[in-house]
Order: C-alpha cells, then structure tokens, then sequence
C-alpha cells in the first residue's frame, strides 16, 4: 500500500503511473477518486461537459485486469485525462460549442485520444469551449460558461478554458487542449496552470468527423497540447501526444531532446501597437526573469527594433488567419452560430483587410516565411523569448465581446500570442504566482522549433522558484 496521504485525485500523471505500476494503488481506485471529484467539484464551474467518470472506472478496471494478466503498461497507465470538445472520441459528440453540432457521433478517435488512451490513460470526461474554438473566454449557447475557480468575474481563458479549469481542480492529471492564437496558453494563464503550445508539425490532428480538410493557414498555425499541474506533467503528456499517426501529412518525427544550447534568454516587454504592457503583466515578467537568473540564464532586455519584431508578426498573422479562416468557418458560423458569436466574427474579419489579388495573398506568405527565418536566427543567440502572454493582463469575463472596440483591444493584447502561432514555435506559458488581486498570473517562454524541451526547461526553473498554484487554490478553498 502506498504511504502518500494526498488524496488521489491531486497526484500528478509520474505519482500515478508509478504507484499504478508498482502495484501500491489501481487504476481504479485512481479513476474513482477523479469520478467522484469531477461529479462533487464541476457543478459549480461547469468546466467538464460530458461525465465519462463512470466509464472511466470501468476502462480503469480492465487496465488493472489486463496488467494483473501480465500486460505491459503504457508510459500513461491509469492517467486520468480529459479531452476536449472540438475533437474526436469514437462513438461521442464533437460539438465544438455549437448546438446545431451536439448530435455530430464522430467515426473515430482523433490522434491525441488514440495516443493517449493507447498509452493507458483514462478518459474521465470531455471539457468545454467557446463556438467554434474561437474565443479566448469559454462560453457556448449550447453548455454555458465555464467559470474561473479563482474569481468567477474573471474568464477562464479560451479557448480550452474547460481544460484549464479542469487541470487545476483535479479533473484529472493531463488535460488536452488545442491552439490556433493562444488557446492552450491564455486558460493556462488564467487558471494557474502550465502548458505547452507545441511547435507546427509535432503532435497529429485529424477529425474524423470534419466535412472538410483544413485550410493550409489553419494547419500552419494550430496545434494541439497539453494543460497539466506541473511542468513535468506537460513534458509526459506531449511526449506521448506527439506520436506518430500517419492520417497527418504535417507530422514531423522529430526527436523531443535536442542538442545543448546556452542558457540564455531574451526578455521583451512590449510591444509596439495599441495596447500597453500592463503593469502585473510587467510584474510577472520580473519574476520570471528572476527564476531564471537563479536557475543560471544569462537574461538580456531585448525591444521591437534589436528583435526581428513582435507587431509585424502579429500584423500578418491576423489578416493571414482571418482571411482563411473566413472561407471555411464564416459559412458555419452563418448557419449555426449564436447572434453574439455572429457579431464578434464580424468584428474580429473587420481588423483583416481582404486580399484584392492573388499574388497579395503571395506575398504575405512569403512574407512569413522571412519572418520564420528571421526568428529562427534570434533564437540561435536567444535560444528562449520570454515575452508577456497577454499585453493586457487577464480578462474579465464577457471582456472581449463586450464591444467592437473591446474586440479590436482585446485581439491586440494577444499579439505575443498569436505571432507564435504564425511563426510554428513552441511556446510554453510558465505561472509566476498570484498577482495583488490575488489572480494568477504567468509569462509565454518560446523557444526555436521541435525545441519544445528548451521551452520546458525554462518553464521548470519558472516553477522551481515561483511554485506550483493549484496546491495554493486548493488550501484556500479547504
């Protein structure tokens, strides 16, 4: 029997598959111990929106029985997990937020649910976003908002907010979550929780049950990751996440450990546009900047014009993502989107101006294509960007939809964000505490690309100095 008091539910995915595999506890008693916090806890932060803690007991079941048989175990056995809305779990809805999908049964698994629960984790429940995935606070016509168990008043980030929520409630020991401009990072900044935005080609997609192929923007810049309790557990979780699956011609092998590379970081603190660094945002990046100098960086203080340029990035990579996104998600969101979603849509192609041409359309892939290399050269010096998630801090809930003005200030304060994504790289958000409000607060730490374990080592020394934040809401709320 194991000596470790804590209750199962709050043990990290390594504490799980170590005693799983020892013998000291079973996946089942694992997976009731999640079942039974899922079912006391979500009610009041709706972050889970389909229960599968029952069948999960009984997938844990036949893990303990298949092992007790003599089967090997997964690098995941008996890992509790969720997945999210907008992909696929064989037999389940994959509603994305939108009530006219909430009867879509998809054909089959999408590749982060084949890998992970061909590893032995076990799927406890599927976890909420906003329509479409396309907003950074978590609200749907169809499920409702999902709350901020820190401060209801504040989101809880999007558009894997539900992932978030569940990650730092203990839901669960891996969350999924995908990433198009900072949905894996903005509901890790504001729930309290790391994760990882891996770069473009490391983990596989596919949607069985998508009517169509994603457009090429589209699949340059969204990818799937992981939101967990530690920086550690978002390391295991991508490494088994990002196994190969041939339905993704974008897949990339590449090896998760790469060559050494100097401890040296960048800091960029602002960026040049319409909305100003906030003042927590700066205290956050000092607290960063300070682990890292602990933890033996040599940190130096880098702007627009000694960096290949934050706002031009962000510039192209709006106009790049709307203007595809346009052709395949306008038509979906005229058919089944809310009113308020409609409304925001608009707002949000109105900051993107059209292509005239073809050959305009050209150029600014081209375009990116100088700005990856650009990059890919200041990463060689500063092989890690530390750089705000959010200009602007977190959010308020409603914040971005509040009005056109609000849609335009809010989509600026993610230009840190959203360049990442354009550019392919991965980014890691690291929590640095709470702030004076009491809210959790964090930084982006983005590295070149398949570097993924230079931006977790980062992230690592962020949290060995700043600590874990899901002990601290846990204490607070008994």
């Amino acid at each position: 029997m194991t000596t470790n008091e804590t209750p199962l539910w709050q043990w990290s995915a390594r504490e799980v598959v170590a005693a799983t595999t020892s013998g000291d506890v079973s996946c089942e008693e694992v997976a009731r111990a999640v079942a039974d916090r899922v079912a006391a806890a979500n009610p009041a932060v709706n972050a889970v929106t389909l229960d599968l803690g029952e069948q999960g007991v009984e997938a844990a079941r036949a893990l303990d029985e298949a092992f007790a048989r003599g089967a090997a175990p997964g690098p995941l056995h008996g890992v509790p997990v969720t997945i999210k809305d907008n992909i696929d779990v064989a037999g389940q809805r994959t509603p994305n937020g939108l009530p006219g999908l909430a009867g879509l049964v998809a054909p089959g698994d999408s590749p982060v649910t084949r890998n992970w629960l061909g590893a032995g984790a076990v799927l406890v429940g599927r976890t909420n976003t906003p329509e479409v995935s396309m907003r950074p606070t978590t609200d749907n016509p169809l499920y409702g908002l999902t709350l901020n168990p820190w401060d209801a008043a504040y989101s809880c980030g999007g558009s894997s907010g539900g992932a978030g929520v569940s990650a730092v409630l203990g839901f669960g020991a891996l969350a999924h979550g995908n990433d198009i401009g900072g949905s894996v990072r903005i509901p890790a900044l504001h729930c309290g929780v790391p994760g990882i935005k891996p770069s473009q080609g490391r983990v596989p997609a596919y949607l069985t049950s998508a009517a169509v192929e994603r457009s090429t923007v589209a699949a340059l810049m969204s990818v799937q990751g992981v939101l967990a309790r530690s920086v550690d557990d978002v390391r295991l979780g991508l490494s088994v996440m990002a196994r190969r699956d041939v339905r993704d011609p974008w897949w990339v092998p590449a090896p998760l450990e790469g060559p050494a590379v100097p401890r040296r970081a960048a800091v960029l603190r602002h960026v040049d546009g319409e909305v100003e660094t906030a003042p927590d945002v700066l205290a956050s990046l000092d607290r960063a900047v300070s682990a890292l100098v602990v933890a033996g960086y040599e940190v130096v203080e880098v702007d627009e014009t000694s960096s290949p340029g934050m706002a031009r990035t962000a510039r192209l990579a709006v106009r790049l993502l709307m203007n595809d996104l346009d052709h395949q998600l306008t038509p979906v969101l005229d058919r089944l989107g809310s009113a308020q979603m409609r409304a925001y849509w608009a707002d949000l192609r109105g900051m993107a101006a059209p292509y005239e041409t073809p050959g305009e359309h050209v150029d600014d892939l081209a375009a990116r294509t100088t700005l990856v290399r650009e990059w890919s050269l200041f990463l060689e010096e500063h092989p890690v960007l530390v750089v705000p998630q959010l200009l602007g801090g977190v959010l308020e809930v409603g914040e971005d939809v509040r009005s056109p003005e609000d849609v335009r200030r809010v989509w600026h304060s993610l230009a840190p964000s959203i360049a990442v994504n354009l550019l392919g790289l991965p980014a890691a958000l690291a929590p640095t505490g709470l702030d004076d409000r009491g809210l959790p607060s964090g930084v982006q730490l983005v590295g070149s690309k398949y570097r993924e374990d230079v931006c977790l080592d980062a992230a690592q020394a962020v949290e060995d100095t700043c600590g874990r934040l899901a002990p601290v809401l846990w204490g607070r709320d008994g």
